[in-house]
């Protein structure tokens, strides 16, 4: 039957190997997290309070191992204790460039839409200069309609004038041409 020494191992084991995976868990968050910063805050936040109590464990294990009676038994949960010490090392390092990689990430969105801010200045340039070009466009087909219409009452006038200048007058069956 084991021990309650080697069932309290066991479960400090386990709690690491919990909040070893919690961590990088978190960790991929950061490295798919796009911002804004306060969600990257927010992540840090819990992967600190997940490191605390990681950290914490691992010195309980070290602990257990120094109360440990049999040297081998006490050399073994030494070993287990600096393999979870080095894979925590590691995982802070891939923290660290998660970080890094959010943090380029935000950086590099929000140059982005400053930079989009300027292209709607753009947009809007381009847009006054289609609007100055729609105008001139339009201009110049009201004048071409002017010009026509004046066009059409010069001919009217013309018409006008040799139409009074020859009157048709119908009596009965027979025409009769009047000259003015």
């Amino acid at each position: 039957m084991a021990s309650s020494s080697d069932v309290h191992v066991r479960i400090c084991g386990q709690e690491i190997i919990k909040y070893d995976l919690e961590i990088k868990a978190l960790i991929q968050d950061i490295r798919e997290c796009c911002g804004p910063q306060a969600v990257l805050l927010d992540l840090n936040s819990t992967v600190k309070e997940k490191f605390n109590r990681l950290r914490q464990r691992i010195q309980d294990m070290e602990q257990m191992a120094k109360e440990q009676d049999r040297e081998t038994d006490k050399q073994a949960i030494l070993s287990e204790m600096e393999g979870h010490r080095k894979q925590m090392l590691s995982n802070q390092v891939a923290w660290r460039k998660a970080n890094l990689a959010c943090k380029q990430a935000i950086d590099n969105l929000e140059k982005d839409e400053l930079l989009q801010g300027g292209d709607s200045v753009r947009q809007r340039k381009a847009t006054k200069e289609s609007l100055v070009q729609t105008s001139s466009d339009i201009t110049e087909s009201l004048m071409s309609i002017s010009r026509m219409m004046a066009q059409q009452v010069q001919q009217s006038e013309e018409s006008i004038g040799t139409l009074g200048k020859k009157s048709y007058v119908l009596i009965g069956p027979d025409i009769i041409t009047i000259m003015i």
